[in-house]
Parts: C-alpha cells; structure tokens; sequence
C-alpha cells in the first residue's frame, strides 16, 4: 500500500505548533492530542522540523524544568526525514527502523507537507494487511478442498 492510500484512510489533519511556542505549550498539545509528535512550519507554512516526546526529554534532562520556558525552536528536530505519496509501507518500515524514529511527515509532488505518517499507522496498516491475506488464503483452500 502507497502513503497516498493510507492517508485518504487515515486523514490528512496534521497537528502543529509554531517555532515560538515553549515546551510546555507543546507538551500540553501532546497530550490533548494524544499524539506523540507535532510539525513546526516556518512563516511560509513549509516544515520546519518536527517536535516529539523524545526532543521534550532530551530538553528536561539538560536544562531541568526550566527547559519547559524554552521555545520549542530551540529544541525541535531540524533534520527532518520525510516521504512521498507514493511510498509503501515497507519503504516506511525502513526508513522508521533504520532512522529510530517514529513519525514521518508526508511531502505532496510539490514539496508541501499533506500528512503525518507515525509508527502506529504503519504497524495498524501492516496487520490488517497479514490479516486479510489470511483471510484469503482460508478462501482459497476452502475452495479448493
């Protein structure tokens, strides 16, 4: 399956916060959300990085709870790995295990950011995958016993 296929599934919403936003703003999102990741977009909306879980504990165990003042700019992950629509799973699969890292926002033909990929999708998509290929194999012994 395409990320383009995952998304029209999935949805396109794609949570952010601004560069100058503190930590703890950002904290608070990620938990209102429930997400484990937000996109920063510079002035013109294009990505400017990503922030997650793991930028908001590095930040905590070098500065303290001071670091929850800090704006988000100072912390957040720059060095963005991203994919395209037509990207599979497994491409993802590889990208997320090879890079440690469990969200990838999704770039349209022409640059722009039109989603975010997480860990949890790939995952929730590749066993309804196993599921359904099961599923099909039971038919097809079933029909020919």
């Amino acid at each position: 399956m395409q990320v383009r296929h995952l998304l029209k599934e999935k949805g396109v919403s794609v949570i952010g916060i601004p560069a100058s936003a503190s930590l703890a703003d950002a904290a608070r999102l990620l938990t209102e959300k429930n997400i484990g990741a937000v996109v920063v977009r510079d002035e013109d909306g294009a990505l400017a990085g990503i922030f997650s879980e793991r930028d908001l504990v590095r930040a905590l165990a070098a500065a303290g709870a001071e670091a929850l003042n800090h704006p988000v700019s100072r912390h957040l992950t720059r060095d963005v790995v991203t994919c395209g629509l037509c990207h599979n799973m497994e491409d993802l699969m590889e990208m997320m295990t090879r890079g440690r890292f469990r969200h990838v926002p999704v770039l349209d033909d022409d640059g722009r950011l039109c989603g975010l990929v997480s860990i949890g999708d790939v995952v929730k998509n590749r066993i309804a995958e196993t599921v359904r290929e099961a599923e099909e194999l039971r038919v097809y012994i079933s029909a020919t016993a």
